[in-house]
């Protein structure tokens, strides 16, 4: 059985970079530390947003002093423009964390929804409701990026854990939630 650690998890972006630490409890029990966002949608260009991104990962990297970091891979996009600024945005983050000496995993976003909801198509939202079903937390973000970031994270820790899924998938998760349903 693998000890309690933290671990930060990041989901890059250009104009909103989401951002969770969790920490890794026994038996597979998660606790929040902190989520959020990094709004850069106010910078007046695309280096001032980079080194913003970098400073920020690294203010959050010195509070929480995280075990590990994982990260959403960028996925395949048909804007080359806007992949070389998600793939700076992620360097960026990397970089912080590599300064800080803290081990960097990427994960495809399809492998972080399979490992949340049990399915790898499932919707932003629907990554929410589960991960706010199955993390101690007061309310839902007004942005997705947090929960994402929140998604890595969890993602990560049953990685590491030798779970390839959640043993709850969606459809029980609606199930037992018949009130969530519009």
């Amino acid at each position: 059985m693998l000890q309690e650690r933290i671990i930060i998890g990041i989901d890059p972006g250009t104009q909103v970079m989401g951002y969770g630490v969790i920490k890794v409890l026994q038996h597979q029990q998660f606790s929040i530390l902190q989520y959020g966002i990094l709004d850069l949608q106010q910078c007046p260009s695309h280096a001032l947003k980079l080194q913003k991104i970098f400073k920020y990962t690294l203010e959050i990297l010195d509070e929480f002093t995280p075990d590990e970091a994982a990260l959403e891979a960028p996925f395949y996009g048909k804007n080359v423009q806007s992949m070389l600024k998600l793939g700076r945005a992620q360097g960026v983050a990397m970089a912080a964390a590599l300064m800080r000496e803290v081990p960097i995993t990427e994960y495809a976003p399809r492998k972080i929804k399979q490992a949340i909801t049990g399915n790898g198509n499932a919707s932003k939202e629907q990554v929410a409701y589960m991960l706010m079903s199955m993390l101690p937390s007061k309310s839902m973000p007004e942005k997705l990026d947090a929960t994402d970031a929140l998604a890595v994270a969890v993602c990560h820790a049953y990685q590491q854990q030798g779970c390839n899924t959640r043993t709850t998938s969606w459809k029980h998760f609606l199930q037992n939630n018949p009130n969530l349903l519009a």
